[in-house]
């Protein structure tokens, strides 16, 4: 069953009605998931801050944002307004091409990662191959840019900030990666479509939270630690003194390592839901109830609910990663450099490796239930 609707067909053939070629079509319809994607982001960081706050404060039993728009929903927006509006201050000394460089080192790549991310079968900028494999390159970006913003500060404690969260970033990464690895093993595939609909046959029973508990709660551990959150916030530590490799900064420039990390946690949270809770999947299964009451998988009105249940499942899942994210932040103490740094490389690297091996052991002894 195709569980969404081919938007970029859709939209090229409308143009064709129209009596445009298919080159123009194509080309026209070339720039929209950019500027689609631009915006989507720029929502789903904006519902994290304001998530932020109202959860927050509903930890520490206050009321937080309340009066700027409903709810305080406006206060994100008065955010982006003020930093919009600061002084852009370059400190001398400083060197000016990689101190501008750095923040969009950090914020370039996790937006491009939204391109892998899938709503639906076919709601999704880019059903790319080595989708999986490409988020992990990107990311792999963000050390340069955090070692860049210390260096290029010239200031001794930004250096020592980034160097530290470059340390962070990089002891994460790996068993990040071999956690992916092993639901790509699973999956035979990198592509983020194939992985969801190896979910797909059983509703919830079929999601690989089941199959892979361990590297589920790998994944989550070292995407905190990669989205700087507690309890791995420690440039967060810093600003208690001084704010790390961020010292320097101001406006735009700070904005976009403000709006980086939360756009990075949302994306966390996307891909935790579509390796792990069967994305865009229901907990039952939407064909097998089409079957149970005798409807086509091809009837229109049919996919486009379809569809739109796909969207609100993948945000669903999302944002309560997103909420647990929260909840952490008030419930666990925060780590030092060095347990954080003993935690990945001699614990999680390590379970991580076994669960890789345990994996592809199962996956030859169960094959049915493990890919084979």
């Amino acid at each position: 069953m195709s569980s969404g609707i081919d938007l970029q067909g859709s939209f090229i053939q409308a143009l064709m009605d129209l009596g445009l070629s298919p080159g123009v079509a194509k080309t026209i319809w070339i720039p929209l998931p950019m500027v689609l994607i631009v915006g989507a982001v720029t929502v789903l960081a904006l519902v994290a801050t304001w998530l932020e706050r109202k959860v927050s404060a509903a930890a520490q039993q206050r009321i937080g944002p309340e009066y700027a728009g409903p709810l305080g929903m406006l206060i994100p927006a008065a955010d982006v307004v003020k930093l919009l509006f600061k002084e852009d201050i370059l400190p001398a000394k400083t060197d000016p091409w990689l101190f501008a460089i750095a923040p969009l080192l950090v914020f370039i790549p996790v937006f491009l990662s939204y391109l892998i991310v899938p709503f639906g079968q076919n709601l999704l900028i880019s059903d790319l191959g080595i989708g999986i494999f490409l988020w992990i390159a990107l990311s792999s970006i963000a050390p340069i840019g955090l070692l860049m913003a210390g260096y290029a500060s010239n200031n001794k404690y930004s250096l020592i900030g980034g160097l530290r969260a470059a340390a962070q970033s990089i002891s994460y990464e790996l068993p990040l990666a071999l956690s992916v690895l092993a639901i790509a093993m699973m999956s035979n595939s990198l592509s983020t479509v194939d992985i969801v609909q190896g979910q797909s046959d059983y509703g919830i029973l079929g999601w690989n939270l089941w199959r892979q508990p361990v590297g589920f709660v790998i994944f989550w551990i070292a995407a905190l630690a990669e989205c700087e959150r507690m309890p791995f916030d420690l440039p967060e530590a810093e600003e208690e003194i001084v704010a790390g490799y961020q010292t320097e900064y101001s406006a735009v420039k700070f904005m976009l390592f403000y709006a980086g990390s939360y756009a990075n946690l949302v994306l966390s949270a996307l891909l935790a839901s579509v390796l792990y809770l069967g994305g865009w999947e229901s907990p039952v299964s939407v064909s097998w109830l089409a079957g149970l009451i005798g409807v086509s998988e091809s009837t229109p009105w049919l996919q486009v609910i379809t569809a739109s249940l796909g969207i609100v499942m993948t945000l669903f899942k999302a944002y309560l990663f997103i909420f647990l994210a929260i909840l952490l932040r008030w419930t666990v103490p925060r780590v030092r450099i060095d347990q954080l740094l003993d935690l990945g490389w001699k614990f999680l690297l390590p379970v991580s490796l076994v669960n890789l091996l345990l994996t592809a052991g199962l996956k030859l002894v169960f094959p049915v239930a493990f890919g084979g």
